[in-house]
């Protein structure tokens, strides 16, 4: 199961100037790979808009989907550097590509953001 992280929170002026930072936090995590249980996520979130979601279950499962995307994506880098790709670590990225991007609008840029980091990585290595 994948620990939770804090949802993103917009900065007025007066809550910047009292929080030095706000917006995603990821869990430390020791490992950079998403496991195949994980990897369903994103099915999920696609599942979520065909069943009628709430807006808050779609923003979780597109959370959960951006947070296993950034392992992913972290997975890849530390692959990268070993000079040692596994086709799966390709596959699991290619399916969190799509998926749910959640209801509330910052959310979405910021799921659009992660998701074309991951397609560009594919393009790169296809």
């Amino acid at each position: 199961m994948l620990p939770p992280i804090r949802a993103y929170q917009p900065q007025t002026r007066s809550s910047a100037a009292r929080r030095p930072s706000a917006g995603f936090a990821l869990p430390e995590s020791g490992t950079g790979a998403v496991h195949g249980t994980e990897s369903a996520t994103s099915s999920l979130g696609v599942m979520g808009l065909e069943q009628g979601w709430t807006p808050a279950e779609r923003d979780a499962a597109a959370q959960r989907r951006g947070s296993a995307l950034l392992r992913e994506l972290a997975g890849l880098q530390l692959a990268l550097l070993d000079g040692a790709i596994e086709p799966a670590c390709l596959s699991r990225l290619a399916l969190l590509a799509e998926g749910e991007a959640g209801a509330d609008p910052m959310l979405r840029e910021i799921m659009a953001e992660i998701s074309l980091r991951a397609r560009i990585e594919l393009a790169r290595l296809t």
